[in-house]
């Protein structure tokens, strides 16, 4: 069975020889150590020393205020938009607005305009033809949206000026069709999934109310998903945090798989997702990045790796808890995670 099978059967809740695996997006800061310590130089051969069943590709987008499709607005009018350190409370453009008519007063982006097919076909040729792809899309429009307007500011208008906040939203979700069109199309057929997403859950709960989500975060979820599927790619959907009282709302939504359970968040453990789900809903995720991945030894990760291989023989794609492995996780461990996977 090849990466791809095996990756897109495990989504499918199909039988595999053994549940896939991925590694996420290691945070740069934690590449110089695990480069050293798998003997590589790059992240292909990272990957490649990992026998990792899924490869990332993201879309080129270069503008003269942003490297990076998800920094793409420029809330501040700063001319520069920290891709790294950029936060969802500082007020943006939209604070002091009250009236719908400010949304067109913002310099929008084209996303046609930025990005380079070029150079996103040479990303897409690069790719094995035995592994899986993930876009690495995002699309994170609620996110956008808490920023334009500086979070609390967006919360209280949630309430008070609605329509404010929806006019927002509905640019934000449409530059990010446009984009996922462009890329999209450039892939042609070589992109199996798409990871888009919004962080709605804290360690306890949920950030807003679920009536809330339903209004403003899952429209544009459901844009974005049937997009994907009109192409036919699958959706893989990112929230941090507790999200177990929408879970059942994204499958409606008619996303593939949830990522990445955070493990130690409230009602998000695999046994307890395994118990509510179990053969109707996919995750990717699993591996405790807060606690079991820092201060665990391999022998530690090895054992939940098996415990949730017994939970999952298919449906779960064996994964940190965290789209990013950060330079706290031993390499020791990611080893230990990908040679338990396959024991």
């Amino acid at each position: 069975m090849t990466s791809k099978q095996r990756f897109m059967d495990t989504i499918a809740r199909l039988k595999v020889d053994r549940p896939a695996s991925w590694a996420g997006m290691p945070d740069p800061k934690s590449l110089p150590a695990l480069y050293e310590f798998f003997g590589v130089n790059d992240m292909p051969g990272l990957k490649r020393a990992l026998d990792d069943d899924a490869w990332p590709v993201e879309p080129h987008y270069q503008s003269d205020t942003a490297s990076a499709i998800y920094a793409a607005f420029d809330w501040y009018l700063k001319g520069n938009v920290d891709q790294y350190n950029r936060t969802l409370t500082t007020p943006g453009f939209f604070a002091d607005s009250e009236d719908v008519s400010d949304v067109d007063t913002f310099p929008w982006p084209d996303p046609e305009k930025y990005m380079d097919v070029s150079e996103m076909e040479h990303r897409f040729c690069a790719l094995p033809k035995d592994k899986a792809s993930i876009g690495m899309a995002w699309s994170a429009h609620f996110q956008d949206t808490c920023a334009a307007f500086g979070m609390n500011n967006c919360f209280m208008n949630m309430i008070d000026n609605p329509e404010l906040v929806h006019a927002v939203d509905d640019r934000i979700v449409d530059f990010y069709l446009r984009a996922n069109e462009i890329f999209y199309r450039t892939a042609d057929g070589r992109l199996d999934c798409v990871l888009i997403g919004n962080d709605m859950g804290t360690q306890r709960g949920l950030m807003l109310s679920p009536e809330l989500i339903r209004e403003f975060v899952l429209p544009g979820c459901r844009k974005l998903v049937a997009q994907a599927h009109s192409f036919g790619i699958k959706v893989i959907y990112h929230s941090c945090g507790s999200i177990s009282a929408i879970i059942d709302d994204l499958l409606s939504c008619g996303v593939d798989a949830i990522h990445p359970i955070q493990a130690k968040a409230a009602g998000m453990s695999a046994e307890e997702l395994c118990s509510k789900y179990s053969g109707r809903a996919s995750f990717v995720g699993g591996m405790d990045t807060q606690d079991l991945l820092v201060n665990g030894s391999p022998e530690d990760v090895k054992q939940r790796v098996n415990e949730l291989k017994r939970l999952f023989p298919t449906g779960l794609v064996i994964s940190p808890s965290h789209e990013a492995v950060l330079p706290d996780i031993s390499p020791a461990n990611i080893k230990a995670m990908f040679e338990a996977v396959k024991e």
